[in-house]
């Protein structure tokens, strides 16, 4: 047999080597896991936002009470609003009215780009305003940057809050130059009719 190649049989793999491929097969699996899960959560937070966007749309009407500075005294106000949404836009335009004093247009228009938001204020008298923000659950949280100087600076923050089916309420926080605390300048409780 000199000359003949023999095949010597092959040593088991060892244990710790089969262990080991286990455990780079499971990081793996898990790896492919979590990254179509992401995926899938991105996927969903998408829709979430279309979702939500188009909820917004209707006819609304409601009451509230604005402060046209920090420093005065809050004005009874009725208002009405329609809202037009698409997947990626929100269009508020509105007017509130109160006492004889006050009777003021309200425009708000948004766009979102991915997971974030900017757009338009009219309303406070100071020419447009831009909005920029993101979403935190049924919340537009979102940062107003006047044209001008109000209540000391030239911002402030907005909030439209989804509440249940039917309701929208929006809030404006300005700081108070005198004291540097936040003052809801307004808040605005709808009602889809």
């Amino acid at each position: 047999m000199l000359g003949c190649a023999m095949e010597l049989p092959s040593a088991p793999p060892s244990f710790r080597t089969i262990v080991s491929k286990e455990r780079t097969m499971r990081r793996i699996a898990i790896a492919v896991l979590a990254s179509g899960l992401a995926f899938m959560q991105a996927d969903k937070a998408v829709a979430s936002e279309e979702q939500f966007l188009t909820s917004l749309e209707g006819k609304y009407e409601g009451k509230g009470q604005v402060r046209l500075r920090t420093n005065r005294g809050p004005i009874n106000v009725t208002c009405s609003f329609r809202s037009t949404a698409t997947e990626t836009t929100l269009s508020l335009n509105g007017r509130c009215r109160g006492l004889v004093v006050v009777s003021r247009s309200i425009d708000a228009e948004l766009a979102r780009h991915g997971g974030s938001y900017e757009g338009s204020y009219i309303g406070a008298g100071s020419g447009p305003a831009t909005l920029s923000g993101k979403r935190n659950g049924n919340s537009l949280n979102l940062t107003i940057r006047w044209a001008k100087e109000i209540n000391g600076d030239r911002s402030a923050k907005l909030s439209v809050a989804k509440s249940g089916s039917r309701g929208l309420t929006l809030t404006t926080t300005d700081r108070d130059p005198a004291t540097g605390k936040a003052v809801v300048t307004s808040k605005i409780v709808l009602n889809r009719v």
